[in-house]
């Protein structure tokens, strides 16, 4: 029996709307982010002045590479709160979102992978053997949206 997928990258793309660099603005904190990945990328970081910066950059893109350009700065215990982070993030667009909702709920019960071959924490990595944790955390949002 073959396994219902459906990768996602690029937020352009069909099921772009399942990448963190999809325009969905969140408003978290009574703070407002342009994408998810402008959220996550700022979490890294305890300074305050780098935040807003990540915050107000143009594009999710521009928020990722500036996190990369001050990623000794990121905090010391990131790698152990990461997921935690991505959850709450993930879990915030989908509710604030009704339409992306509906819409992650109709990809059931497909798997859902992020298929990046430069990210194999996140997505499938470059020969599909990846955690995936990305489209693990979205099933998981996915079956919360469907017990609803």
């Amino acid at each position: 029996m073959t396994k219902n997928i459906i990768n996602f990258y690029e937020p352009d793309a069909l099921y772009g709307f399942l990448s963190n660099f999809y325009a969905a603005p969140l408003r978290i904190e009574k703070e407002t982010w342009l994408t998810s990945e402008h959220y996550y990328q700022a979490c890294k970081f305890d300074d305050q002045a780098l935040r807003r910066k990540i915050q107000r950059a143009a594009t999710p893109d521009e928020a990722f590479i500036l996190s990369r350009e001050f990623e000794f700065q990121v905090k010391t215990d990131w790698l152990d709160r990461r997921c935690d982070v991505m959850r709450f993030v993930v879990e915030q667009k989908f509710q604030q979102h009704v339409d992306l909702a509906q819409k992650l709920a109709s990809t059931y019960p497909a798997v859902l992978v992020e298929r990046s071959d430069c990210d194999a924490f996140w997505g499938a990595g470059q020969y599909g053997d990846g955690l995936n944790k990305l489209g693990g955390i979205l099933m998981d949002v996915r079956s919360k949206i469907l017990m609803q």
